[in-house]
């Protein structure tokens, strides 16, 4: 394989070059973002530009070489992104150009089937394939439980229960770690995401940190999300622990995730029912006859209210940041007059 194929190149890159950048332009990729700026990499490149916040892991860019801090950003095959921890209204972007989200749960405290939908909108909204792993079976006496309970958040998703030490990752992993792909493991700290990516790369090279034996919570040990190329000409992405994952602008995956409940709030008398109280409700009507369930109805609503919620106030930020840009082009025109 080329430098650039086991960067993850596909053509849907490649069909983005224009004839006349051909000659004088190279494709490279975005494999770490530092406060300092941005690691690319690509066939006889390896530089770092100046930070760009509307640049993430995963993106490709056209540079030029001779002046390598022009470049051109192509479009994204996919972009998984949050609205930003803190009261800061602005979306942040986590990883771009992602084929497959392993969403990294341990079979302990730390499994919460609540954030493992919070990360599978993500996905779902991304057009990225989630998978759920679930580690740390060898410190669980009954990982079955974890295992079902995993499996019935989505026909859709898969679920793969493993060590992630030896030999496990490698081969069960395989159908989705080929050549030219790009995976992304994602979830809370400590439960074993740098050490899958050491798995998959027969290395120990990213450092792994024990969890506390208190509460199972794990200690930050990831502080920067990083794109690791493995021999065999997959790309892995090891991300830090989030512990905040706010929803915003995902409806489309917010919706894939729960499809049963969104077919059912059709049949619902009210378009705008909000499933609590109203009269003629389908969603009331399933919970009492005991076909759906209630903890997971009351999930999809909060999911769905925190998204428009969101969604209007990072719409809102826009639109104020558009504003004061118009009025400061004005002022500028003013003062040049």
């Amino acid at each position: 394989m080329s430098t650039l194929d086991t960067l993850g190149w596909q053509s849907h890159f490649a069909q983005q070059v224009r004839g006349e950048e051909e000659e004088d332009t190279q494709p490279a990729r975005v494999t770490e973002v530092h406060r300092a700026g941005l690691h690319v990499v690509g066939d006889g490149i390896d530089t770092l530009l100046p930070p760009d916040a509307d640049i993430t892991v995963g993106d490709w860019l056209l540079l030029n070489p001779q002046t390598p801090h022009t470049y051109r950003l192509l479009e994204r095959k996919s972009l998984i992104k949050r609205r930003a921890p803190g009261t800061d209204r602005r979306v942040q972007l986590i990883a771009a150009n992602i084929d497959t989200a392993f969403i990294v749960s341990s079979c302990n405290q730390d499994f919460n089937i609540a954030r493992l939908e919070r990360y599978i909108a993500l996905a779902f909204e991304a057009d990225v394939s989630p998978v759920i792993i679930l580690t740390k079976l060898d410190t669980c006496e009954a990982p079955e439980s974890y295992i079902r309970d995993a499996g019935a958040i989505s026909a859709l998703v898969p679920v793969v229960a493993l060590d992630a030490r030896g030999i496990a990752p490698v081969t069960q992993l395989a159908n989705w770690c080929k050549p030219g792909q790009t995976v992304a493991f994602m979830g809370s700290s400590g439960v074993g995401k740098s050490t899958l990516t050491n798995a998959l790369s027969g290395t120990q090279d990213i450092e792994t940190q024990a969890i506390r034996e208190d509460d199972a919570k794990g200690r930050h040990t990831t502080t920067s999300r990083q794109l690791h190329i493995l021999a065999g000409g997959c790309a892995v992405l090891d991300t830090p622990g989030m512990r905040e994952l706010q929803m915003a602008d995902v409806e489309d995956g917010v919706a894939a995730l729960f499809a049963d409940l969104e077919a059912l709030a059709g049949s619902c008398k009210f378009k705008d029912c909000q499933h609590t109280a109203e009269p003629g409700c389908a969603v009331r009507a399933a919970i009492e006859a005991g076909s759906i369930d209630n903890a997971r109805v009351k999930r999809w609503n909060k999911l769905a209210a925190e998204n428009q919620f969101n969604s209007a106030t990072l719409a809102e930020r826009k639109t104020k940041g558009r504003t004061l840009a118009k009025n400061i082009r004005q002022m500028k025109r003013l003062k040049g007059k």
